[in-house]
């Protein structure tokens, strides 16, 4: 194991969990590993890290194995020097991270780019995954989308890579303006600003708005591959007042995903885990055997 410092500015109180660091090819990967049971592999998206699902984590790690990962560049994890931060680069990272881990039985938990990286690992290792948890994300080409070549190829220049560097607005300004539900707090607020602090940070916050459209190959090959993992059992999770994955982005996952459960949570923005962290637990429990197992054998 990887000797690692967690940094002060990580309040114990509010991501009460012992962080673990692995050591992959250079990298330096922060994970939580709390709870027994299932797995719940739990991926974030930009510009957040595990930090997102930690209400989550605390309600389910009495009936569930939570695992949460940070990606390098984000959170507490950093890249090894030729580090790319694209798509196909933390697609690879995370199956190096289930070997190391040596899991299995997997149930992923896939938010924003946390879906198609994960679906990636997914179809490397289809020995490992049993079931899919998917929450406001996709997995196909974006390219002729209007809104995502606009903030690809905005975000993703020289220019906008530098304003982002000195204004951070995916931090400043998305995060807060596409929690619905609730208002995200100054001390949360405090977590994603000290995790996009640093060249490195901002340059993996910018490079994924830039893979939206430039990773075309990848996602044409996700998808090209995707048939064996889309016959999992699959649960969506869909925050309906999302800005940015709208109704037809869950129209699509949803033929795309043949034996999937649908649950809306309205009023619920682009963050369900963070935004209306009871109704999501509530909803994993409903549907994921292991629980209802749990439950009934309490009666």
């Amino acid at each position: 194991m990887t000797v690692a410092v967690r940094p002060a500015w990580v309040d114990d109180t509010m991501f009460p969990f012992e962080s673990r660091f692995a050591e992959l090819d250079g990298n330096v990967v922060h994970h939580i590993d709390e709870g027994s049971g299932s797995i719940l592999l739990m991926l974030h998206s930009n510009p957040v890290w595990s930090f997102v699902y930690r209400d989550v984590i605390i309600a389910l790690r009495s009936q569930f194995r939570c695992v949460a990962l940070d990606f390098p560049g984000f959170g507490l994890s950093t890249g090894a020097p030729g580090y790319g931060y694209h798509a196909i680069d933390h697609a690879e990272l995370l199956v190096s991270f289930l070997d190391h881990l040596g899991l299995s039985e997997l149930t992923l938990v896939g938010h924003g780019w946390g879906g198609p990286l994960g679906l990636y690992a997914a179809e490397q290792r289809p020995d490992l995954f049993r079931r899919l948890i998917l929450t406001n994300t996709w997995a196909w080409p974006l390219n002729g989308d209007l809104f995502s070549e606009v903030a690809s190829r905005g975000m993703g220049n020289p220019v906008g890579r530098a304003l982002m560097g000195r204004f951070n607005p995916l931090v400043n300004y998305f995060i807060p303006a596409t929690h619905k539900r609730r208002k995200v707090t100054d001390a949360e607020m405090a977590h994603y600003r000290s995790a996009t602090s640093t060249p490195e940070q901002q340059r993996a916050s910018a490079t994924q708005p830039a893979d939206l459209v430039g990773a075309r190959q990848f996602f044409v090959q996700l998808a090209e591959h995707l048939a064996p993992v889309s016959k999992l059992p699959t649960l969506i999770i869909w925050g309906d007042s999302d800005p940015i994955f709208t109704d037809k982005y869950r129209k699509r996952l949803e033929l795309t995903f043949p034996y999937h459960s649908t649950r809306t949570l309205h009023r619920v923005g682009h963050y369900p885990m963070s935004d209306a962290s009871e109704e999501f637990v509530a909803t994993v429990r409903e549907w994921h055997p292991s629980s209802r197992a749990l439950n009934t054998s309490e009666f």
